[in-house]
């Protein structure tokens, strides 16, 4: 009988199966681009509802260690990913925050964004919009203290997922007293950046809502990026200019919304300030694939779309490692193939942007068929034209998988 190949055997295998795959880039090449790594993903266990850990844990310095060496050049976190409760609103969380600015430091990885837990600890049970006051103000102290952490990290981003903002059974709550106290939480927030950065000359922070259209309660209040964009202009807030999206690429999907139509209307309403990137199945819970897996096709437009209106935000690697995958192989597999997918769709979305074929199809359609007069002559004069509706569909498959380049297959 065989003996069973040691751990370093085995990750020997790993690694001349990635050398062998090729179209690796390099951190240097990696890092031109502005890709943020979550303290959340690389710590991530492999837990889940209904799901014991898989993985051994790992600390910030390590995380951060890591990204420096695969040149993921910006690092994101929650405020408890890296700093106990009951140490934040207290002198022992800068104590924390010093170690955090080392090691950033030491691996050449800055901080582009933090956001403040309100969903996983149980004084959120109601949300950070609850009944109780003093429930809604210490929500409202911790996203000032997350403030004051993003600042003193040198953040620029602050993102709010309201998970728990919603409710199990019906009647529970006032929704629109809801919305209010929700409002009174971010206006908090607003106010004490205001504050910091005229103290410490820097630039405010940009504030990102994050929507998500069920988990973990049975009905959201503010489930999708729309009903957050109804919301910042509803006159509840009162820095409506400091507050736009970070919507979440699989979020959208799993309500059944097109991606690039909800970064669309993002864009037109000048709010797209953060974008969360992964992959996904449509109708189906929060599996946070890396980018590419599932859906490159779909990716490929996404990406189109932001190349063409000038997108310069972060892209947050917002995804899980599959619970299969070894504390290993999340640095030598996860992260980097994620990034890489990502940095060769980008680049593939120039190609769609110059492609003769693209730019004279789309053109035309643009131009239309001449037709004037009666509605019939309309029709006739453009039915032709419309057909390039196809070509464009199969024209991006083909930039996609080379085909453009000659790659062919034989029968």
């Amino acid at each position: 009988m065989a003996a069973t190949p040691k751990p370093a055997e085995q990750r020997a295998i790993t690694d001349r199966l990635m050398d062998l795959s090729g179209g690796s880039y390099t951190p240097e090449q990696r890092r031109k681009y502005y890709i943020s790594g979550p303290q959340w993903a690389g710590a991530y266990e492999g837990q889940a509802l209904f799901h014991a850990p898989t993985r051994e844990p790992i600390g910030f310095e390590e995380v951060i260690r890591h990204l420096g060496e695969l040149g993921i050049r910006c690092w994101s976190t929650h405020d408890s990913d890296v700093i106990d409760t009951d140490d934040l609103l207290t002198d022992r969380q800068w104590e924390t925050v010093a170690r955090i600015n080392a090691a950033l430091e030491k691996n050449g990885v800055q901080c582009s964004m933090v956001t403040c837990e309100t969903f996983f600890h149980p004084v959120f049970a109601a949300s950070a919009a609850a009944e109780a006051p003093e429930v809604r103000d210490y929500a409202a102290r911790r996203l000032e203290n997350t403030v004051d952490i993003g600042h003193e990290l040198g953040a620029s981003f602050a993102v709010y997922w309201p998970g728990t903002l919603g409710y199990m059974v019906q009647g529970a709550i006032d929704e629109t007293q809801t919305l209010r106290w929700f409002a009174d939480g971010l206006n908090a927030a607003c106010r004490r950046d205001l504050q910091v950065a005229a103290e410490k000359g820097r630039p405010a922070l940009k504030h990102c809502l994050e929507a998500k259209p069920f988990e973990p309660q049975a009905q959201i209040i503010l489930p999708t990026s729309d009903a957050m964009l109804a919301f910042i202009s509803s006159g509840l807030l009162e820095h409506p200019e400091m507050v736009g999206l970070n919507p979440e690429y699989l979020h959208e999907l799993m309500w059944g919304g097109a991606t690039r139509a909800v970064i669309a209307r993002a864009l037109l309403c000048k709010k797209l300030f953060h974008f969360d990137i992964n992959d996904g199945y449509p109708l189906k819970h929060d599996v946070d694939l890396g980018i590419g897996v599932v859906n490159p096709l779909d990716w490929l437009n996404v990406l189109v779309l932001l190349r063409s209106h000038g997108y310069e935000g972060p892209f947050n690697l917002d995804f899980k490692p599959p619970r299969t995958t070894s504390n290993y192989g999340v640095w030598k597999v996860s992260f980097p193939t994620a990034v890489d997918r990502f940095i060769t769709l980008w680049n593939i979305a120039g190609e769609v942007m110059e492609d003769p074929v693209m730019q004279e199809a789309t053109a035309a359609l643009a131009a239309g068929g001449g037709g004037s007069g009666n509605v019939d002559d309309i029709v006739r004069a453009n039915r032709e034209l419309l057909t390039l509706h196809e070509l464009v569909a199969h024209r991006l498959f083909q930039l996609l998988v080379g085909q453009h380049r000659g790659r062919v297959f034989g029968s």
